[in-house]
């Protein structure tokens, strides 16, 4: 079974994520376009766009989008097949948090790393 097939991007908490962000776009060159989140697309090595991208995405530090972590930081990962890859996982004794979503952006799930570190796990939607 395929398991993680890339890397979704890094999530940051932050005390003022949209003044990061704008740090970020004038110092680095990332454009956030005024929010606290950008796409980067896939590429080529000729430089043209494929399918897929990653997203670097700024939370406020009081966000508790990475509990149970009190970790500032959570890595996002592509899988495939993320229903039946959670499944693997539980039976292979990882933790897993809260129930698996399938929304507009894809499917999602979460588990913990033995060091408190919660990992978001992403199947991007088809096409």
């Amino acid at each position: 079974m395929e398991r993680v097939t890339g890397l979704g991007g890094p999530f940051i908490k932050a005390e003022d994520p949209k003044g990061l962000a704008a740090w970020y776009e004038k110092h680095l060159g990332i454009a956030f376009n005024g929010t606290t989140y950008t796409v980067l697309p896939f590429a080529n090595e000729d430089g043209s766009e494929k399918q897929g991208y990653n997203v670097f995405s700024f939370f406020k530090s009081d966000s508790d989008y990475f509990a149970p972590s009190n970790k500032p930081i959570m890595l996002n990962f592509i899988v495939k097949d993320l229903f039946a890859l959670l499944a693997v996982l539980k039976e292979e004794g990882v933790t897993i948090v809260g129930e698996p979503m399938d929304e507009e952006y894809g499917k999602f799930g979460w588990i913990m790393d033995p060091e408190g570190n919660k990992i978001e796990l992403w199947e991007p939607p088809i096409g």
